[in-house]
């Protein structure tokens, strides 16, 4: 049986992860400060202590590694200093575990890796069709549109990203050096049951369920949400193939952000509530962000389950349930 190690396993993708992982036959191992459920064996350890987390992966003793666990507080990890502790925690975690055997690793990246210069700004963009057609790999005329391939050029104008692309060209490097088989999935928007706040889907529904007003901008500008259920499923697949370098995990469709919150309105019954325009939207912020998933549906054997209204409908309803619950309770 192919064991694995799993940080982040009690974290908003990894319990999916976890679960998905089981499903292919892992013998799954966590390593972090709170146990998952589904896993065969937990290794307590702080990440960022050196000699807990060595001694964790030696005792792991797995083929196969799956890194999720980072710095993720909503609206302070773009620029938070703790992404220097996770970078170099992150590089001694992948080594320590190739030293004692591991011979596959699977690394969480993200979209905030790529070059958002040259995509077009939201006032030029509204002129244009509002789905870009899809082309070929390395077009340019593609990037502009927001359409991002794995190929496209990364020059982050975040902390966060520049640890993420600096993590990911170190490892790359290093295992083709000691024959590490090592995959990079890089994340876009996330949506799903048990967001924490500070995330868009999570807050609306709160928000309108509460009977709040939810202040936001016109919603023009084109995001790609998936599900995180898929998104677990799609580092499983990743972990579980032989692909390798950087993949794509979206959903390949992007959608304007007002589309995905009237659809919140209309799920929760009031739209009324919904304030559009009311915050301003920043100038450098791209009109489209959407993942190009071909290599992730071609080569890894992975597609999307969740389409977005029903993803959405059952997000709600576990906000509702939430909420209701978090009411009745004395």
């Amino acid at each position: 049986m192919k064991r694995v190690l799993v940080t982040g396993g009690a974290g908003f993708v990894g319990r999916h992860a976890v679960a998905a992982l089981a499903t292919r036959g892992f013998e799954v191992h966590a390593l972090g400060r709170t146990a998952p459920e589904g896993i065969q064996a937990f290794h307590a350890a702080d990440l960022l202590d050196p000699s807990q987390r060595r001694a964790a992966v030696q005792a792991a003793s797995a083929s196969h590694l799956l890194h999720l666990a980072w710095v993720t507080t909503p609206g302070r990890y773009w620029q938070a200093p703790d992404n220097l502790d996770w970078t170099a925690a992150s590089l001694d975690l992948v080594r320590t575990f190739r030293e004692a055997g591991g011979i596959r690793a699977v690394v969480a990246g993200t979209c905030a890796e790529y070059d958002w210069t040259e995509i077009d700004r939201l006032p030029r963009a509204e002129l244009e069709s509002p789905s870009p057609p899809l082309r070929s790999e390395g077009d340019e005329a593609a990037i502009q549109s927001g359409h991002l391939v794995e190929s496209a050029l990364c020059r982050p104008a975040t902390l966060y990203g520049a640890a993420k692309d600096g993590l990911r060209r170190i490892l790359h490097a290093y295992a083709a050096t000691t024959g590490l088989s090592f995959g990079w999935g890089r994340l876009f928007y996330l949506y799903g049951p048990g967001e924490t706040p500070g995330r868009l889907v999570g807050d609306a529904a709160r928000a309108l369920l509460a009977g709040e007003r939810l202040a936001t901008s016109e919603g023009r500008q084109r995001r790609d949400f998936l599900h995180v259920a898929d998104a677990g499923a799609a580092f499983a697949a990743l972990l579980d193939s032989g692909v390798e370098g950087p993949v794509n995990i979206g959903s390949g469709d992007a959608v304007p952000v007002r589309t995905i919150l009237e659809s919140i309105g209309t799920l929760t019954a009031r739209p009324d509530l919904i304030n559009f325009g009311a915050r301003p939207l920043g100038p450098t912020e791209p009109a489209c962000i959407e993942a190009d998933i071909r290599r992730l549906a071609d080569e890894v054997g992975f597609s999307p389950r969740y389409r977005l209204g029903p993803g959405l409908a059952e997000t709600v309803a576990g906000w509702r349930e939430a909420l209701s619950s978090s009411a009745s309770s004395p």
